[in-house]
This record gives C-alpha cells, sequence and structure tokens, in this order.
C-alpha cells in the first residue's frame, strides 16, 4: 500500500491513475519520474524503509506517494544503503510494469540513493552507482538524490 497526504492509501494501479492524472492535467511541461528510498533504525530490532515515487513538474512542483517496509533486522550501514536501493530497484520495476503501456514509459526513472560525496557513504559511490546503472536506470546521489534524501527521509 502506498500513501500520499493528498489521496489517502493508494494500490500501485491507483498511484499509476494519479500520476496519469497528473501529466494529463499539464501534458506541455517537463516531467521527471524518481524513485528513492531512505530508511531509520528503529532501535536494536528492526529498521525502517521508506520508499517515494516521485512525478516531478520540472520548475512546477510534484506530487509523491509513500511506502513502509519494516524489517525485524537491525542493518549495518553498508547493508542497510543496499537494501535501499534494492527496494528503490523493486519499485521502479513494479511501476513500470503497471505503466508500460500508458505512455508514461517514455520518461527515464531515475532512482534517488542517500549516499554522497561526504561522510560515512562515499566510499559506497561508485558500487551503488555501477549497480543502479546495471540495472539499467538514471542514477543520482546527494545533494541531487532528493526523491530519497528529502521525500522519503519525511516520512523515516
Amino acid at each position: 500500500m502506498f500513501h500520499s497526504q493528498t489521496f489517502g492509501d493508494l494500490t500501485l494501479e491507483e498511484v499509476r491513475n494519479k500520476v496519469l492524472d497528473y501529466i494529463r492535467a499539464d501534458p506541455e511541461k517537463n516531467y521527471r519520474l524518481v524513485i528513492g528510498t531512505d530508511s531509520a533504525s528503529g532501535g536494536q530490532t528492526e529498521t525502517d524503509f521508506i520508499t517515494a515515487i516521485v512525478i516531478h513538474r520540472v520548475g512546477k512542483g510534484g506530487i509523491y506517494f509513500w511506502q513502509r517496509t519494516v524489517d525485524k533486522k537491525k542493518y549495518v550501514l553498508r547493508e542497510r544503503i543496499y537494501q535501499e536501493a534494492f527496494l528503490s530497484l523493486k519499485t521502479a520495476q513494479d511501476f513500470l510494469e503497471v505503466i508500460k503501456t500508458d505512455g508514461i514509459g517514455k520518461y527515464d526513472v531515475e532512482i534517488h540513493v542517500d549516499i554522497g560525496p561526504y561522510g560515512e557513504t562515499r566510499e559506497m559511490i561508485n558500487e551503488v552507482v555501477g549497480m543502479v546503472r546495471g540495472s539499467g536506470f538514471i542514477v543520482a546521489i546527494k545533494p541531487e538524490a532528493y526523491g530519497a534524501s528529502k521525500v522519503a527521509d519525511r516520512h523515516t
């Protein structure tokens, strides 16, 4: 189940419909389809992952939908970053499956990963970026990775 402050709880198919409606409302604009995941440790025994699907109307805002996954496992940082990337890739593949015949498949999906050139994740950049690119997606890291570091982060 995905969530939206505007639309409430939605299935992936309903997210597809809202995204299509949003694009149809102003079809002449440029759009970016972004998927990103962020996580937070929920203590000693679980990790909370939030995955966001963002449709960005470039220069004019956007809408997003998010999904929570709670894993009853405590992750070390490297493992957690890989799980975030995996969840984003899985969501992207699932979403592409439901939109492939709707004409919005023409938008390249960007995977935003919550890693960057500063901090503990900097040594993982080449690995994670390579994994996402190898899966056929555009990838963004911080500070450009707003899908993970800003949107998904709002709900962790």
